[in-house]
Formats: C-alpha cells, sequence, structure tokens
C-alpha cells in the first residue's frame, strides 16, 4: 500500500483520537465534532479524512491548497494555554456563498453519511465568508418552518425560527470549501447546558463579519477552513481536566515547530522578554513561561 500524503496521514492520525475536536464555522458561528473512547464510530475511506457516529460527523478533502497553521493561545486560567491547528485556504478559493437571508439550497447531497443525503439542507444566511452555516431535515414541520423563514434573516423582527429550533433541532451543517462539521444531537433550550460531544454555538451578538477569532493567527490572504484541536495535555476533548500527558505535550510542540509562527517560536526560545519587539513574540514568551513552570512542577525543579 502507498503511503499516505503527509498531511493526508496526519489528519487521518488525529481523526482516530478521542480527544481530538474538529470545528468548522466562523467567528460567533461555530460546529465541533469529537468522539467518546469506546463509541460506534465509522471512519472515511479514500482521500477525504472524516469519521461519523450517531451524535455527528465531520469530513475534510486534502486540497493542495490547504496551509497549516499550529498556534498557541494564553488561557484565562492561569497557568494555562490552548493550542490548535487552523486549516487555512487563500481567500479567494475559499470564499462560499455568504447568503445573508435564509435559503433553501435542496438536498444535502454531500453528507457525511448516505442515509441523510435526501435531507433539504437550507443556509441560515449567517453571511460568514467561509463557511455556510446551514441546518437540514427530513420532518415535514421543519422544512415547512424553514420554507416559511426563506428570503428574510434568522434574526428578523417578528421570525419565530429562532425559537422553535430547539424543539425541532434539525441537524446542524456547517460546511467550508475543505470541509464540514454535522451536528446531530439536539439543540439545548436557552437556558440548558451544551451537550458533552458534537454541538454547535450560534452567539447572535458575535455575528459579525468577523471571520476567526484575533488570537488565531490566519496569514494575510487566506481564511480559516476547518480548525483542528489535537489532543491537549491538560484536559480532554470536553474540557475537563486531566493529568498532565508529557506525550500530548511533546506533540502539539513538534506540530509548532514545523507549522508555527517563527516569530512566535522565537519568543517562545528567548530567556528574557525586553527585545522581543513584535506581538507574536511577546505571546510565546509569556506561554513558554507558563508551560516551564508547569514542567518544573512536575519534575520537582526548583
Amino acid at each position: 500500500m502507498a503511503a499516505l500524503p503527509p498531511l493526508q496521514s496526519l489528519l487521518s492520525h488525529y481523526a482516530r483520537q478521542p480527544d481530538s475536536t474538529w470545528t468548522c464555522g466562523a467567528f460567533g458561528a461555530l460546529a465541533e465534532f469529537n468522539f467518546s473512547p469506546g463509541e460506534q464510530i465509522t471512519f472515511a475511506e479514500g482521500p477525504a479524512v472524516g469519521a461519523a457516529t450517531n451524535r455527528g460527523a465531520f469530513r475534510v478533502e486534502v486540497m493542495p491548497e490547504l496551509r497549516v497553521v499550529a498556534y498557541e493561545t494564553l488561557s484565562k486560567n492561569a497557568g494555562r494555554w490552548g493550542q490548535g491547528l487552523a486549516l487555512c485556504l487563500p481567500r479567494e478559493l475559499a470564499l462560499m456563498g455568504r447568503r445573508t437571508v435564509v435559503t433553501e439550497l435542496g438536498p444535502d447531497e454531500q453528507a457525511v453519511r448516505p442515509q441523510d443525503r435526501g435531507a433539504v439542507l437550507f443556509d441560515l444566511g449567517i453571511g460568514k465568508p467561509q463557511s455556510d452555516i446551514c441546518v437540514r431535515s427530513t420532518e415535514p414541520e421543519t422544512i415547512a418552518l424553514l420554507r416559511t423563514a426563506c428570503g428574510r434573516p434568522l434574526f428578523a423582527p417578528g421570525s419565530n425560527l429562532p425559537r422553535r429550533m430547539p424543539a425541532l433541532s434539525p441537524h446542524r451543517v456547517f460546511r467550508s470549501k475543505a470541509a464540514r462539521v454535522e451536528v446531530y444531537q439536539p439543540i439545548p433550550p436557552p437556558d440548558g447546558q451544551t451537550p458533552l460531544g458534537p454541538h454547535t454555538h450560534l452567539r447572535p451578538y458575535m455575528l459579525t463579519g468577523r471571520s476567526h477569532a484575533s488570537t488565531v493567527p490566519v496569514p494575510q490572504g487566506f481564511l480559516p477552513a476547518l480548525w483542528l484541536f489535537p489532543p491537549h495535555p491538560l484536559h480532554d476533548a470536553n474540557g475537563r481536566a486531566t493529568a498532565f500527558d508529557a506525550d500530548r505535550y511533546t506533540a502539539f510542540q513538534a506540530l509548532l515547530k514545523r507549522f508555527g509562527d517563527p516569530a512566535m517560536m522565537a519568543g517562545k526560545a528567548a530567556t528574557s522578554d525586553a527585545d522581543l519587539s513584535t506581538r507574536a513574540a511577546r505571546l510565546g514568551f509569556r506561554i513558554a513561561e507558563r508551560q516551564l513552570k508547569l514542567l518544573e512542577e512536575l519534575s520537582g525543579t526548583p
């Protein structure tokens, strides 16, 4: 059997790790997929990378134009940090529908699971540049309600679609030119808790034209098509604290060396922040301080 291309091999490796999270969408509108150890799961075959469970699915087409950016962020929790990979496409290639009203798109022929390809897909009109924020359904009541909302913004005055969405809980389908994440779990009510595993976030107060958070160092002229959050050394995919995992820590530091911002890496290697002239370098220094302190505490080094 021929060896997989390097990026496909990397993504396939993480697709099989339960504490990996795959996220599609844009600032204020995100869909996340992960799975639990022992959960029944089917992995994609062929050139695409992906997986499906009874709770959700994801798929990414390993396009040659994809550019991987590895990064770390400062956590609000003292001594902690975040980490991720942004899979980016050149802006003109990445642009999606950018619809601003609810729009019927027809059968979702690209659904991850064959049984979902006859369901009717609706773009919710969120208008993000690189991601269509959609729902789909086979239920007549849900389809009828969505059709009555077509041609108007999702949050138009008098629209009852947002209010009724949790009870109807259509599948959520967030898609980009290279990837999609699908969520089948019910939508929690406004006062409910986000479920473990696949889920979505749609925050009206954050639905600006921004494509991504400012903490993600997407290169100029690119847009993020998908995020991969490899297993974190300090918590599981649902954010629950775990004992420090040195192998996970080492694995992501290797990804940073391969795909990270050179300025940030220079900051991580610095012994002082006195001469660090860029924001990325200073951020790298501060993150390295937290990591070094943790490593020293675990090893007993003063």
